[in-house]
């Protein structure tokens, strides 16, 4: 157990130090972007669908997964996801400190609002416990549906596993899998237990969710199957991916 240990610690540091520091970086950002504008809804004109702001980086999140792992594998793309996701938490705590130290912030001296705005951006900026927890439920369970869908997708492939209909087939699929996941579980973890949302409201944020998500993939993949192409001329984590392929 012990040397199994060590050697999943030591492909991991391979794997850290293989995956380009610009995209690992975009990559963490992103995961705890979508996370705090989560907390702002967009308003539609109708009822029973809902969205929210954490839309406008949820999206490179998994495109970032599609290219770790089409380039990575599963394994590496969920390890590096989980890896995301606990530095997310790491900085949620870090606003709830910064939230609870006295003080006031610059948006609030509204004349008359002053209380009411401070604790607002707190609340905003401290986060609730049980928002917290579901979005990194939601996304943890949502990044190995999507990894390994992929991966499964991209297996289809035998002739051409790098052409363009291999990543495109593999991304979309994926994408659409993970997100209704990603949606429905925070949904149904949140929205329907502490919120009141009806089970209707929960399906249809799922699908209007990964509608959008998936329109990002459809304009961005472009640059993700370039990235997927750059790296393996480039031979990025080589040393990594030896390691796991003996």
């Amino acid at each position: 157990m012990k040397n199994k240990l060590k050697k999943e610690l030591i492909e991991f540091k391979l794997l850290l130090r293989g995956v380009p520091s610009v995209m690992l970086t975009l990559f963490v950002l992103s995961v705890f972007s979508m996370n705090l504008f989560a907390n702002k809804s967009i308003s539609l004109p109708f009822d029973f669908l809902a969205l929210d702001c954490g839309i406008i980086f949820s999206w490179f999140a998994f495109l970032a997964m599609d290219v770790i792992t089409k380039h990575f594998g599963p394994k590496g793309a969920s390890e590096i996801s989980i890896f995301a996701m606990l530095i997310n938490l790491a900085f949620c705590f870090v606003f709830f400190i910064g939230s609870a130290v006295p003080g006031v912030w610059g948006e609030s001296f509204v004349e008359g609002s002053e209380n009411v705005i401070n604790a607002a951006l707190d609340g905003t900026f401290g986060g609730t416990w049980y928002v917290i927890l579901g979005s990194a439920l939601a996304f943890t369970v949502s990044a190995f549906v999507n990894n390994f869908s992929n991966y499964a997708v991209g297996k289809a492939f035998r002739n051409n596993p790098d052409g363009a209909l291999a990543y495109v087939a593999r991304t979309y699929i994926s994408t659409a899998i993970g997100q209704f996941c990603d949606n429905m579980v925070f949904a149904l973890a949140v929205s329907h237990v502490f919120f009141g949302w009806t089970l209707l409201q929960c399906v249809t944020c799922a699908l209007t969710g990964m509608a959008a998500e998936l329109l990002c993939e459809v304009i961005f993949s472009f640059f993700g199957f370039r990235l997927c192409k750059k790296w393996k001329e480039e031979e990025v984590g080589k040393e990594y991916l030896e390691r796991i392929a003996k």
